[in-house]
């Protein structure tokens, strides 16, 4: 296992094991396998453990397997805070102190705001007194460090690292979500403010596993014969701002393989022909892409706030990965954030086709693609958003 410094210097396991995707079902997780794969990866190196207040059963369950295996202080623990369950400041010490429970113990190593999607949602659990509040938890070592978790756009991704003096952030990144969310861009900015990025769905939640047939092509007649998980672990593993890779380990196998492939990769390691195979690999995976958009964010900011490459990356994500992976995606980047920024808002000024390097007939797609992502139940989730996001 390799190992990179954190914000103070400590070591952290580039592999860090994600504890949502546990066998079982409705809170009832297979107890014993769980423990089996948590064991294995921590004889083979892993250190940090991530989790969060609604990944059902999941805090309870890795609090039972720590404490009987002795494990707590060898180990590190990153959680999170509901931030779009929180309506008061009691509300913040009740759902902490349950997490402490659930965990059995007194202190929290990494706790995040989960799920930031715009600088709205940090500002309003701000006026709810969550600073003061973190600072009095951290004074008293109830929280070693302090960070989000985020799905949103880069612009606001940024404006959310200027707000507060974080220890890390956790971002969704990969070689095909390059551009879109917080992105290369938003990586490479917490990298030059010295804050460390600890990566969720490293591999598209298995997206960049069942990759096309012609991109498994690539994958196979390959000289080097690395897996398809080895080519986008490598690839994150190969940034310098990557301090650690998430993954959702559920079997013994899965977790020798991760924790192989993590003891390989270190900043550096991908030649310019290695880095040529993943454009190659990303090329065939957007062929049946429908529009031809690479995040490069020229024609933004739009002047009626339309999120342009977010509406296009959910567009095209529901091309290649199917209706519902696309719709969630949308939903994040135009709906649940306190201004809705889809292409609804959009009055054909053309500022941005004007800026665009591809040439995109940017008016015109955006019409077809929220023909296509903002179906009935799209609509419907709408109404509810605002009230998701106030309470």
């Amino acid at each position: 296992m390799q190992y990179r410094l954190d914000k103070y210097g400590n070591e952290l396991s580039v592999l860090g094991f994600g504890c949502m995707r546990f066998t079982g079902s409705a809170g009832h997780i297979d107890l014993d396998k769980a423990e089996k794969e948590i064991l294995t990866a921590f004889h083979l190196g892993v250190n940090y453990y991530d989790t969060a207040y609604i990944y059902n059963g999941s805090e309870a369950a890795i609090g039972e397997i720590f404490e009987r295996n002795n494990m707590r202080d060898k180990i590190y623990i990153a959680t999170k805070l509901p931030h779009y369950m929180i309506k008061s400041r009691d509300d913040m010490d009740r759902i902490f102190e349950e997490q402490c429970k659930r965990l059995r113990t007194d202190h929290i190593d990494y706790y995040l705001m989960h799920m930031l999607t715009d600088i709205a949602s940090w500002e309003r659990i701000k006026d709810l007194g969550i600073n003061d509040w973190i600072n009095e938890r951290k004074a008293k070592g109830e929280i070693r460090q302090i960070g989000f978790s985020y799905h949103g756009n880069t612009d606001m991704f940024i404006r959310i690292l200027d707000d507060y003096d974080w220890d890390f952030t956790q971002i969704q990144y990969n070689y095909i979500d390059e551009h879109s969310q917080a992105g290369r861009t938003g990586m490479e900015y917490a990298e030059s403010k010295g804050i460390p990025v600890v990566i969720m769905e490293p591999l598209r939640g298995g997206k960049l596993i069942n990759l096309p047939a012609p991109a498994l092509e690539i994958i196979r007649s390959h000289p080097t014969h690395r897996t398809a998980a080895e080519w986008g672990l490598g690839w994150l593993y190969d940034q310098s701002g990557v301090k650690v890779v998430l993954s959702g380990m559920n079997s013994v196998e899965m977790v020798e393989e991760n924790c192989r492939i993590a003891s390989k990769y270190e900043p550096g390691s991908f030649t310019d022909e290695d880095h040529k195979t993943i454009a190659e690999i990303v090329r065939q995976y957007h062929a049946h892409m429908r529009v031809g958009c690479t995040g490069c964010r020229y024609c933004m900011p739009c002047p009626r706030n339309v999120d342009i490459p977010g509406t296009f990356a959910a567009y095209n994500r529901q091309a290649v990965d199917g209706k519902l992976g696309g719709l969630k995606e949308y939903f994040m980047c135009t709906a649940l954030r306190k201004d809705y920024t889809g292409p609804a808002n959009c009055v054909e000024c053309g500022a941005c086709e004007q800026h665009c390097p591809q040439k995109i007939e940017i008016r015109k797609e955006l019409k077809n693609a929220r023909k296509a992502l903002e179906t009935p139940i799209y609509r419907i989730a709408r109404k509810f958003a605002p009230l998701f996001i106030k309470f």
